[in-house]
């Protein structure tokens, strides 16, 4: 299968098998930039959708994985997170910390570690989709697996 895929995705996938991870990379037939677009493709509830979304706070780089279902509250966030300042990234912060584009940025496969908060919604659904490392990627994964895989703290994002 990472013949067919894009270059960031066949990056992700090996991650994801380094990982122990139990789900495959799925290539959606659209983009899927926003929850809602990515849940139409899949079939699913927009709050399965693991929406990641990378901030700058106090200029290092923060990975929040939200349910698609909710708005990330920054100033929640940034007392969550111990620092003074958390903003949406640039697109240029966001390639540079994670090797991905957004709209497909994974939880995983960047070329450093990312610090991870998980928002706890999630774990209301049994699967939750996250993005592969492209827009047009996805795959299936758990809460419980998300949080092992990115080493991330589980919180409250509004």
């Amino acid at each position: 299968m990472s013949e067919k895929l894009p270059a960031n995705a066949v990056i992700v996938e090996t991650a994801l098998r380094a990982l122990g991870a139990t789900g495959e990379i799925v290539v959606l037939p659209e983009k899927a930039p926003t929850a809602a677009t990515a849940a139409a493709q899949l079939g699913c509830e927009v709050g399965a959708i693991a929406n990641s979304l990378i901030f700058d706070a106090d200029g290092s780089p923060l990975l929040v994985l939200t349910s698609g279902a909710h708005r990330v509250n920054v100033e929640l966030i940034a007392r969550t997170a111990g620092v003074e300042r958390v903003r949406r990234a640039t697109p240029e912060f966001v390639r540079e910390a994670t090797g991905q584009p957004i709209g497909g940025v994974a939880p995983v496969g960047h070329p450093a570690p990312v610090r991870t908060l998980v928002d706890n919604w999630l774990s209301k659904h049994e699967v939750v989709w996250a993005a592969g490392g492209h827009p047009h990627t996805v795959f299936p994964t758990t809460f419980d697996e998300l949080v092992r895989m990115t080493g991330g703290s589980p919180v409250d994002v509004e």
